[in-house]
């Protein structure tokens, strides 16, 4: 009832150490923070960011006062659930993963989502990712970080960073992608 409105930006590659700096001082704060990537490991085929490298250079570019962790559908369930129960107590401040922890989590101290190629993900499961954070007393964020300089990628991102309507959301989306080929 007392949640407050997500903040959220769209911003492309260069912010990226300007988010990296806002994440150190939300962990400062008390707060947690999950990095979203598309993949689990690095692609020859695609130049996207993947959780295993990912999480090896923010701790690295975090320092030794946090600890960031990975998370991804390749491992076995109870390592997931064991990582998932660590960052729910605070022993991990930020968390590295792929879409796996799109639903079921709930961790009111979470405060930032940073979504790293966010132009590979639908409108949908970007809104449902951003719902991870803003569950708790504290001013949440969701970072939209895209390394698309199309006009068509900003402005589709843009609905995002315009509304949190889930409603509204799926209608752009609709209205963007079309409704499909019921029987295709």
């Amino acid at each position: 009832a007392n949640r407050l409105p997500i903040k959220n930006c769209v911003v492309d590659t260069s912010y990226r150490n300007t988010a990296y700096t806002f994440m150190k001082k939300q962990v400062r704060e008390g707060r947690q923070c999950y990095v979203i990537c598309p993949m689990v490991e690095e692609s020859e085929q695609l130049e996207v960011e993947n959780v295993l490298d990912y999480a090896a250079m923010l701790q690295e570019e975090m320092g030794e006062g946090i600890v960031v962790s990975c998370l991804h559908g390749r491992m076995r369930q109870a390592e997931k659930d064991d990582i998932m129960e660590r960052f729910g107590r605070c022993e991990i401040q930020i968390l590295v993963s792929t879409t796996v922890i799109e639903v079921g989590i709930d961790v009111p101290n979470a405060t930032v989502m940073m979504i790293e190629n966010a132009e590979r993900f639908g409108l949908a499961q970007l809104h449902q990712l951003r719902g991870r954070v803003g569950r708790g007393k504290h001013q949440s964020y969701c970072i939209f970080m895209s390394g698309s300089k199309a006009k068509e990628t900003r402005e589709r991102l843009n609905i995002l960073n315009e509304s949190n309507d889930g409603f509204k959301i799926a209608s752009e989306d609709l209205r963007l992608r079309g409704p499909g080929d019921l029987f295709g």
